[in-house]
């Protein structure tokens, strides 16, 4: 491999992490910031081969999940590491979505997000009266 390629090879996996980590931080629940332990593994699923559109769909599946449970189910304790969506990743790298689902998650998510949002804002007034 060539200087070229060796910088090629860095700059297509720091877009990887960045990507990942990026995706990871802006699903609801999920901390402010990244973790090392996030990062490390945001590298070795790059390192493995897991495609980011699999890791996409799998942060966006896993949170949809949690923001579409019954409301009258205990509620869960907010996501502290990208380790959460492993199962999910798991699932999808075993059985692939088809091609237009990533599409449909993000619309699904924010659809969700926005009708969530709206009913905590109405709950919120209601309590002011």
């Amino acid at each position: 491999m060539n200087q070229e390629q060796v910088m090629n090879r860095t700059a297509e996996s720091s877009l990887y992490l960045t990507s990942v980590i990026t995706i990871y931080l802006q699903m609801p629940e999920t901390p402010m910031r990244a973790s090392l332990s996030d990062q490390a593994l945001a590298c070795r699923l790059e390192k493995d081969g897991v495609p980011l559109e699999i890791v996409e769909a799998a942060l966006l599946l896993g949170s949809l999940r949690r923001l579409i449970r019954p409301k009258d189910a205990p509620s869960l304790s907010p996501i502290r590491s990208l380790a959460y969506f492993l199962p999910v990743i798991e699932e999808l790298t075993e059985t692939p979505a088809p091609g237009n689902y990533l599409d449909y998650l993000r619309l699904k998510l924010q659809q969700t997000a926005k009708n969530r949002a709206t009913t905590v804002q109405k709950n919120t007034f209601l309590r002011d009266r």
